[in-house]
């Protein structure tokens, strides 16, 4: 058990990206602010690195609309400090905390992690992985949970076919790593341009989504992983097996009410009336998940695909990159 007592800085300000409103990347402005205060069940974390995911992206632009009305704000992000994923050193910790001590290197998820100091619930952090940098550990939280927690959804078994569209993306990048070291046969959806990466990583197979159709019906499928898509469920189901699963992670479209979202919502129902197993990913976020991720890791079975990492005044630069889907893999934030 911890017996370091409960510690907390001096109140001082900090460097932070801030936001006040929804809209672009041009919204996010660096300036100083005051530290963070944590709850009894929260330490305070001097970050050094940051991830940047797709839902940094929802939350910045406040869409689809539907996210304003679950929670997330009306008129501005709820947290006027972007950013989930984080790596860094433990510099607080508050009267409950038993995981942590002060000096504790630790990645996972907390809020705001777009500064230099951040808070995060204990129960969202793990150990930092010793083999890997700040900048690495950053990159795999959101994702990597992602991607795991989506391919166990889908009941991966050594063995099966996968198709993962959307392969070389953050959580992708990720699936195809996850699902080769369940034993799976991995096929890859993505651009000419991101194949190498793709098949880098481990996948089998490659299919070009400008020039092929992978759910043409032509191949079939155990389990399909379609990450940030806009596939129709007619569609995606014709390439898969009678007894197959589909796990829809997230979700793009043009739509602004809902998004990619409503489409996620449909697949639970026609499951119902189908053979198929339909089912949409609600993620988690608990250290549960990084210890297995972390043993990956340590085993040489997952890495960490980084494009590339913008310090913390250029966060604007990496958001665009980012919205211009040239990223491969993860881009990340260095704060210290």
């Amino acid at each position: 058990m911890n017996t370091t007592p409960h510690t907390t800085p001096p109140a001082r300000t900090m460097r932070a990206i801030v936001q006040d409103r929804y809209g672009t990347g041009e919204t996010w402005q660096l300036t100083d602010i005051d530290q963070p205060e944590i709850e009894p069940h929260e330490v305070l974390v001097h970050v050094h690195a940051a991830g940047l995911d797709r839902g940094t992206w929802h939350n910045m632009t406040g869409r689809p609309y539907l996210m304003r009305l679950m929670g997330f704000g009306l008129r501005a992000p709820k947290s006027r400090v972007p950013g989930l994923a984080v790596a860094g050193t433990v510099v607080a910790i508050g009267a409950n905390v038993t995981r942590f001590s002060v000096g504790d290197e630790v990645f996972g998820v907390s809020r705001g992690a777009f500064a230099e100091y951040a808070a995060a619930r204990e129960d969202k952090l793990a150990p930092k992985p010793p083999s890997l940098t700040f900048e690495q550990a950053a990159a795999v939280p959101i994702s990597a949970t992602t991607a795991l927690q989506g391919l166990r959804l889908g009941r991966i078994e050594a063995g099966q076919q996968v198709l993962i569209l959307g392969a070389s993306g953050g959580v992708g990048s990720y699936a195809v790593q996850l699902a080769k070291s369940f034993g799976a046969e991995v096929t890859g959806v993505c651009s000419a341009a991101k194949a190498d990466l793709v098949r880098s990583l481990g996948a089998d197979h490659t299919i070009d989504y400008a020039t092929d159709d992978a759910t043409d019906g032509s191949r079939r499928y155990d389990l399909i992983l379609d990450i940030a898509g806009n596939t129709p469920l007619r569609r995606l189901r014709r390439a898969l097996n009678p007894k197959g699963s589909l796990v829809i992670v997230g979700g793009e479209s043009k739509g602004n009410i809902t998004g990619g979202f409503g489409r996620s919502l449909r697949a639970p129902l026609v499951s119902l009336i189908v053979s198929q197993r339909l089912a949409m990913l609600a993620s988690k976020e608990h250290y549960a998940d990084l210890v297995p991720l972390t043993e990956l890791i340590e085993a040489g079975k997952l890495t960490p695909s980084i494009d590339a990492t913008y310090p913390l005044d250029e966060a604007p630069d990496a958001m665009r990159q980012l919205e211009a889907g040239t990223v491969r893999g993860k881009v990340c934030i260095s704060v210290q």
